[in-house]
């Protein structure tokens, strides 16, 4: 019999009443504002609830460096979190809101997927609470006003050419990456060129990720810079006497959205901010409510922990003032292969039947890159433990050789069948993550707050990335300079690079060594509060493949979606 598609799993679910799963992690009632019948909004006035509560273990999913059709991070966080209860442990769960221009895109879908899944499903992948469409109004209201004061006079002097604020839409959509705004008529606006990003690149989005009360939202909304004036002065939302404005369109989005898995273990998921120019993590209050409420809190970092896992460490545990107890680096069988360099992994398409045969040799020939990603964990001074997501066209000599890599570095390791199995399927992860959480916490931030800019950039490219140095444009050398004197040299850093591999090279596998990190040019979020260089070219807009998942996902006859994944 054919294994049931997620959507099918998913809608065999035995959801219990969400207020429910909320009053079981110790939330009152008063804390739970019910959203429909399954999704609650928790008010964050649970944060003071439960301030006297005791903290639970702290605990990161990561991973080696992905291919592109991604190794199951989430399915892994999520079967984790599910498998806590099979050894007698209370979790909860934190996770990103996907971002509905990849679910119409290539993903079809960011739940989990199997028997490790959040649901509902179809409310999750979709508009959820509408808390992305908020960030989409907060920030365009924001462009508006950019072209509404250009319109206006122009009191500011801002510069039409130094203007960094596009807008957004959740949407991959490739035909808006450049346009032109403000042709036609002279009451139509001054003609300029901008463009759209996806909104999960907003820097609103960023900002939600990394905020820890509406109050604190509303000063980073006002601190994000729209452009400079023509001396070279920064404008910003306050200067437009617009973040108060956006404040109020995120003042509900600023709660975490608490719903469940398949076995209800309580999952807040909250925000969804890009993994290559922003941190690419789950919210920080929803972390901060989550470890007040379990034994084990378990939260996503996105890409391989060279990304999503240093930014966790370096920018979110920084804002947050939590230190993790454990981290967990996922690891595939197909993935270390595509590391070895003898096969290529192209999204949309199937794999080679050569990729599917049984050769340990080449699991190990990609080892490297799990070595390295277990030493970006140890770099921070976290214990990692590597999980083994187990395909069924995996061949058990293929788990062993990671398992032997595991053991050569010193690090605990299990074989999960999760998405088969469900919570069961990775018991032995949780009690692996659980004696790793009991051992000594050593955590460190890679560089400290008053290192320059240069500094902090250099640390993460030489350090984490295994990079000789790193080389700036002028125009790079030129806008660090600027944000120094800015005062922003206070800020962590976000290096934008390509997720596919450890190196801002796309195409080399492994652990590369022997190159150099180039930044062609630096953005400062100076509201989300990060300064990020761009090594390499980042699509913020992506575009539609040729088979997007929109060309499959419909209503049946009874109203019913079909096609998510």
């Amino acid at each position: 019999m054919a294994f049931p598609s997620d959507l099918e799993i998913a809608r065999s679910a035995a959801l219990k009443p969400i207020e429910d799963v909320g009053n079981a992690m110790g939330l009152s009632s008063r804390a739970l504002q019910a959203s429909g019948d399954d999704v609650c909004k928790v008010r964050l006035e649970a944060l003071d609830d439960l301030a006297d509560r005791p903290r639970g273990k702290y605990v990161v999913v990561s991973a080696i460096t992905p291919t592109p059709l991604g190794e199951g991070k989430t399915t892994t966080t999520v079967g984790l979190g599910q498998a806590f209860a099979h050894i007698g442990k209370k979790a909860s769960i934190a996770i990103r809101q996907p971002s509905m221009g990849p679910t119409f895109g290539i993903k079809g879908g960011a739940a989990g997927g199997g028997y490790a899944q959040v649901v509902p499903m179809e409310l999750l992948n979709l508009h959820l609470t509408g808390d992305s469409h908020a960030v989409t109004a907060a920030h365009n209201l924001l462009s508006a006003a950019v072209d509404n004061h250009l319109f206006q006079g122009n009191e500011l002097d801002l510069d039409p050419h130094q203007i960094t604020w596009r807008r957004v839409l959740d949407v991959n959509d490739r035909a808006l990456r450049n346009v032109i705004v403000g042709l036609g008529s002279r009451s139509d606006g001054v003609p300029r060129q901008t463009g759209f990003d996806i909104t999960a690149a907003s820097e609103v989005m960023a900002a939600l990720g990394l905020t820890t009360s509406l109050a604190d939202l509303r000063k980073r909304l006002g601190r994000m810079v729209v452009g400079y004036t023509r001396g070279g002065e920064p404008v910003t939302a306050e200067d437009l006497n617009v973040a108060g404005s956006m404040a109020v369109i995120m003042r509900e989005a600023v709660k975490p959205n608490l719903l469940q898995t398949l076995e209800n273990t309580p999952v807040l998921v909250h925000a969804g901010p890009f993994g290559n120019i922003a941190t690419g993590n789950s919210s920080v209050v929803a972390d901060l409510i989550g470890l007040r409420c379990s034994d084990f809190h378990v939260t996503e970092a996105g890409f391989g922990a060279d990304m999503g896992a240093e930014r966790f460490f370096n920018i979110k545990c920084r804002v947050s003032g939590q230190a993790p107890d454990a981290a967990v680096v996922v690891a595939t069988v197909r993935a270390l292969k595509a590391h070895s360099g003898k096969y290529k992994i192209v999204a949309g398409k199937e794999l080679s039947p050569e990729l599917l045969e049984e050769n340990p040799d080449d699991v190990l020939l990609g080892a490297e890159n799990l070595r390295k990603q277990i030493d970006n964990i140890r770099l921070h001074g976290v214990p990692a433990v590597v999980a083994i997501n187990a395909f069924p066209t995996d061949h058990p000599s293929e788990h062993r050789a990671i398992q032997q890599v595991a053991e050569e570095m010193g690090v605990r390791s299990a074989v999960c069948t999760h998405f088969a199995d469900g919570g069961r399927g990775a018991t032995g992860l949780a009690e692996a993550v659980a004696e790793a959480c009991e051992e000594p916490s050593q955590f460190q931030l890679l560089y400290p707050d008053d290192a320059s800019l240069r500094e902090k950039i250099e640390a993460v490219a030489t350090r984490v990335y295994g990079a000789d140095g790193v080389d700036y444009t002028r125009a790079a050398r030129r806008q660090l300079d600027t944000y120094e004197r800015a005062g922003f040299g206070e800020l962590p850093v976000c290096v934008a690079k390509t997720h596919l591999s450890i190196s801002s090279d796309p195409t080399l596998k492994g652990a590369p060594t022997g190159w150099r990190l180039p930044v062609r040019e630096v953005r400062a979020s100076a509201g989300a509060g990060f300064v990020y260089p761009l090594c390499g070219e980042m699509r913020t807009m992506p575009g539609l493949g040729a088979n997007p998942a929109a060309a499959r996902i419909d209503l049946d006859e009874n109203s019913d979606i079909v096609g998510l994944s």
